[in-house]
């Protein structure tokens, strides 16, 4: 782990040199948020994840007591490459009617059947990595030895197109996603949700947060 200073009031945790910074991100964000809960961090505004880092925000002003940070997460190993048995959640179910348009040329290039490319998708569990691009969009990756490795292996599309439907269920470039509203996109449409992701209305908008587990149901078998 690198600590690269972010301004006078925020501390970047950057993990890309780490053997697995994926895993050290979601534990680093994951004991950081403890902190904050039990008091142990005051002044801090904030920890945000993304692909291989933790921003730690402080109180605009008051400058950033990087010591209970170090302390804070001094017990962490960063080097095993699995989620404690304990911190592993109830999975959100996202139920999938698995008809994207390129449910198709994905199993082709994937050297799959579309059957095989569904059941590589649904029998893995995904943990959100981070949240962004837009609200209530959550970047899902494959928990270790995942069936979905093959899935995830793929790149973006080459082309990306103007608009794709809310709801739409993706993957691209080692994650995958959920479409909270209609937006322009570039990555491998599977299937699409009847699940709102983003609700202004509730107390909690995002159904997706940092660390949550997810697991994709199929709508045909389910039935």
């Amino acid at each position: 782990m690198r600590e690269l200073p972010a301004g006078r009031d925020a501390l970047l945790l950057d993990f890309s040199g780490d053997p697995h910074p994926s895993i050290a991100t979601l534990k680093a964000h994951s004991v950081l948020k403890a902190a904050m809960a039990a008091g142990s961090l005051p002044g801090i505004l904030d920890v945000v994840p993304a692909a291989e880092t933790v921003l730690v925000q402080a109180e605009p002003g008051g400058g950033l007591d990087e010591l209970s940070i170090r302390r804070a997460l001094r017990h962490v190993d960063f080097t095993e490459g699995a989620i404690d048995s304990s911190e592993v959640l109830e999975p959100i179910a996202i139920p999938v009617h698995y008809t994207g348009i390129d449910l198709d040329e994905v199993a082709q290039r994937c050297a799959m059947s579309v059957a095989e490319v569904i059941g590589a998708h649904t029998h893995t569990l995904w943990r959100v990595q981070f949240m962004g691009f837009a609200p209530g969009f959550g970047y899902l990756v494959p928990q270790q030895n995942s069936a979905a490795t093959t899935l995830t292996a793929l790149g973006r599309r080459e082309q990306s197109r103007p608009s794709v439907p809310a709801g739409s269920v993706a993957v691209a470039a080692g994650y995958s996603a959920v479409y909270p509203r209609e937006s322009p996109g570039g990555w491998w449409l599977l299937g699409s949700t009847d699940i709102a992701l983003w609700n202004t209305d509730s107390e909690h908008p995002a159904l997706l947060t940092p660390g949550a587990v997810v697991r994709f149901t199929d709508v045909r078998t389910d039935a």
